[in-house]
């Protein structure tokens, strides 16, 4: 009998880890070989043992999963990550990708298509929607480059889709495990990078470009 492909999921939510088991435990060439709370204690996990891919949230508290990713990458670079969000697939897989991600999956669509994704990059394909794929296809994926919040590093990308979800910034340093200064440092520089003058047009932005 084949051995079941083993998993880690990372995410710091109880709730959607406890799904995403259920999900994997229904296939029957899956098992759940760890479960980490944050960036660090995956990245520990992944040090000492063996895993057939990672399920990573892209949204943590203190580093996010997309720095996360680029240390993985260095310690683990042919184990494949499959990166989980709930911010728009149009905007965010992209950047995903390009930090070396094996796929992106949208949380609305895990429990549809989490366990085809995991098979997918586990065979050494990269995975990303059909939607997706089909604008990648057709090189509409040059206007997203273009755009102006893929000049953010990928912190400044993280605080301003906390800012943009409505979050202070008291929550964000908070979530983030920084200070408010640094908060409003990142602040500055968004608006900066971005020609924005206040939350309000940050906002406006981030729905306009589907961020949130």
């Amino acid at each position: 009998m084949t051995t079941p492909m083993k998993i880690l999921i990372a995410d710091d939510h109880p709730i959607v880890r406890e799904g995403m088991k259920q999900i994997i435990a229904k296939a029957v060439d899956m098992t759940i070989g760890g479960e980490a709370l944050n960036g660090q204690e995956a990245l520990d996990r992944i040090e000492a043992e063996e895993f057939d891919a990672v399920v990573l949230d892209i949204n943590m508290p203190g580093r996010d999963g997309l720095e996360i990713l680029k240390d993985i990458r260095r310690s683990r670079p042919t184990l494949p990550v499959l990166l989980l969000s709930m911010y728009s697939e149009d905007q965010v897989a992209v950047r995903a990708l390009k930090a070396g991600a094996s796929g992106f999956l949208n949380k609305e669509s895990a429990p549809r298509e989490l366990v085809h994704a995991l098979r997918k990059i586990i065979g050494g394909g990269k995975y990303v929607s059909e939607a997706l794929a089909e604008k990648l296809a057709l090189g509409l994926d040059a206007n997203l480059k273009a755009a102006h919040h893929e000049e953010l590093s990928d912190r400044e990308f993280q605080v301003l889709t906390m800012i943009a979800s409505g979050k202070d910034v008291g929550e964000i340093a908070e979530e983030l495990f920084i200070s408010v200064k640094t908060v409003r440092t990142y602040r500055d520089r968004i608006m900066e990078k971005m020609n924005l003058k206040n939350d309000v047009e940050l906002a406006h932005y981030a729905i306009r470009h589907k961020l949130v």
